[in-house]
């Protein structure tokens, strides 16, 4: 099994779970979803087109069908069990597409007002594969687009990324046990996760094309960042 196919399995095996342990796992998760959607600066009314990569469970993109009705939502995951749950977040939303499979797969088939994601870009492996990813996203945002991300960060030098793993530690503890966070949590991230710098994300970006890069939420190790076209 590849680093991949895990990433598949455990995503697919906690699927029901999912919402309730990322709130514990995630600093102030309800805070980088509000910070995700008021960076959208489309009118409320505007027939969106906006795509989700790695959906996860919906939660993005029913925060963003919440406040943007008239948006066309195409959302994808390479967990067919996820998916499963964002149809049941987006089941008043029936013009909503739903596509399984790995996002750095996927083929664009055609372009987009907003491009989302949260949580998902860490789980590409080399630097390369996320310049090359962020280039398919340039060439699939419409002209004043907007692409959106929610992710870990890797801090940008060795003491500071000791301050974040303790702080993210620390935040987990509140609910979680210290046992489960040193044997289960901290080794799945060790293992499955290849963030980089927040810096490096937004080099990336300027590199690819966009003009307009802004770091809109951060608590140590996760970050809200936006790009425009």
């Amino acid at each position: 099994m590849d680093k991949m196919d895990g990433i598949k399995a455990h995503f697919n095996e906690e699927a029901e779970q999912f919402d309730g342990i990322i709130r514990k796992l995630i600093p102030y998760y309800a805070q980088m979803v509000r910070a995700l959607t008021d960076s959208i600066s489309f009118d409320k009314n505007a027939q969106l087109e906006v795509i989700d990569l790695g959906c996860g469970t919906g939660t993005i993109s029913k925060a963003i069908k919440d406040l943007y009705p008239h948006a066309r939502l195409t959302c994808v995951d390479m967990a067919p069990n996820m998916l499963k749950m964002a149809e049941r977040k987006l089941s008043d939303a029936p013009d909503s597409r739903f596509i399984e499979c790995d996002f750095n797969q996927f083929d664009f088939d055609k372009k987009y007002d907003l491009i989302v994601s949260s949580l998902a870009f860490h789980h590409l492996v080399s630097d390369k594969e996320k310049l090359d990813f962020y280039r398919k996203i340039y060439g699939a945002v419409k002209d004043k687009g907007i692409f959106i991300n929610a992710d870990v960060v890797l801090a940008s030098c060795d003491w500071l990324y000791d301050r974040y793993m303790e702080r993210w530690k620390e935040y987990m503890m509140k609910e979680v046990p210290q046992k489960e966070v040193e044997e289960i949590w901290a080794p799945t991230h060790y293992r499955e996760d290849s963030p980089i710098s927040m810096m490096k994300h937004l080099e990336m970006l300027k590199d690819v094309g966009f003009n307009t890069l802004d770091i809109v939420w951060k608590y140590y190790n996760f970050a809200v960042y936006i790009a425009m076209k």
